[in-house]
């Protein structure tokens, strides 16, 4: 089972979240639905059961998963946080939901407001996502697609 948060943060609470290995997190921005998320989770599952993850801890792998990027250096700069960072999304495997009310802490928002918080030019932008494209589909469903095919390219 995976939780998933997307909370505000404030400056005291990155540093926390940084030192943390425990949790996937990812910075609103560059999310604008959950199914992306849910996608990379799968993802990141299946490489786990097959003992082939790429990062080092599954959490890590989440966000690797995420980017749409084959290097994990870039993977992490692209969609990891950073001191900037004011709302994240919050993800734990095998974590009771009691937990993760405990570890967070800052103002739970409802999933429903990524779209309205995410930055769609850079999401196209990173993703290579053209209007043409997104005039036959979403925006998360483009993502969803390319981390999807991204160890087939």
């Amino acid at each position: 089972m995976i939780h998933i948060y997307s909370i505000r943060v404030s400056y005291f609470i990155i540093g926390y979240i940084k030192q943390s290995n425990n949790n996937g997190t990812i910075p609103i921005l560059v999310i604008p639905d959950i199914f992306p998320v849910l996608a990379a989770a799968h993802k990141t599952l299946v490489a786990k059961s097959r003992d082939s993850l790429t990062t080092r801890t599954l959490h890590s792998e989440l966000v690797y998963n995420y980017s749409g990027s084959k290097h994990i250096s870039e993977s992490l700069k692209r969609c990891g946080i950073s001191d900037s960072t004011t709302y994240i999304l919050v993800a734990r495997f095998g974590a009771l939901e009691e937990e993760m009310k405990t570890l967070i802490k800052g103002k739970e928002i409802d999933l429903e407001e990524l779209e309205g918080k995410a930055n769609k030019p850079q999401i196209q932008k990173h993703y290579k996502i053209t209007g043409v494209e997104l005039g036959i589909s979403t925006l998360g469903d483009a993502i969803t697609c390319r981390i999807a095919a991204r160890d087939a390219l």
